[in-house]
């Protein structure tokens, strides 16, 4: 009965992490950052997995998408910068959402989850651009900071130095993504956990 319950929770994991890499193929272009910054939703079957398997599950699917989509992309068009990025920044949304709706399950827990998991994505997305994934992108492609800084220029006049980049390119657009993905999940959930909890 264990077993089978295992590869039931396996398989599920497996599904949607799949889906989320496919998802992750489709990237939306935004008016206010550079073009690097694309949104996607695959965090949307990542967080309906998360509160139907669990925290521990979101990880494991943040890692198989990127994973994944390495794959069905063809590699890393970023030398892992940006799996890197969305891994960290995946579980920073993710995983509070899933932890806190874990211990009460109702609509309340569900939107208070999606809050911090937004707050903590939006935190963990703006240092880890400024100290370590702008940075490295700069040294990894031999581009100047000042030269990627140019590109947000380029579309937000907003944008002059590393520190607007992140405040008015990297920070939007993670509150946009969770914002996005935290509404279809609330849309869509009871209707697929359904499916999830068999």
């Amino acid at each position: 009965m264990k077993k089978s319950i295992d590869l039931k929770y396996i398989a599920k994991i497996g599904v949607l992490s799949a889906v989320a890499a496919v998802l992750m193929l489709f990237e939306l272009p935004l008016w206010f950052a550079p073009p690097f910054y694309k949104l996607d939703f695959s965090e949307i079957p990542i967080l309906i997995g998360g509160f139907a398997l669990g925290p521990a599950a979101a990880i494991i699917m943040e890692l198989l998408k990127n994973l994944l989509n390495m794959l069905l992309d063809g590699g890393s068009t970023t030398a892992y910068v940006g799996e890197f990025a969305n891994f960290v920044t995946g579980c920073a949304f993710v995983f509070p959402a899933a932890l806190i709706y874990k211990y009460k399950k109702s609509i309340k827990t569900a939107i208070v989850g999606l809050f911090i998991g937004t707050l903590s994505l939006v935190l963990v997305g703006a240092l880890l651009n400024y100290y370590l994934l702008v940075p490295a992108f700069s040294v990894l492609y031999n581009m100047p900071i000042e030269n990627i800084v140019s590109m947000g220029s380029a579309v937000n006049a907003s944008i002059s130095d590393l520190k607007t980049l992140i405040i008015f390119a990297v920070m939007p657009f993670n509150l946009l993504k969770a914002a996005v993905c935290s509404a279809v999940t609330m849309l869509l959930y009871k209707r697929v956990s359904k499916i999830l909890h068999i």
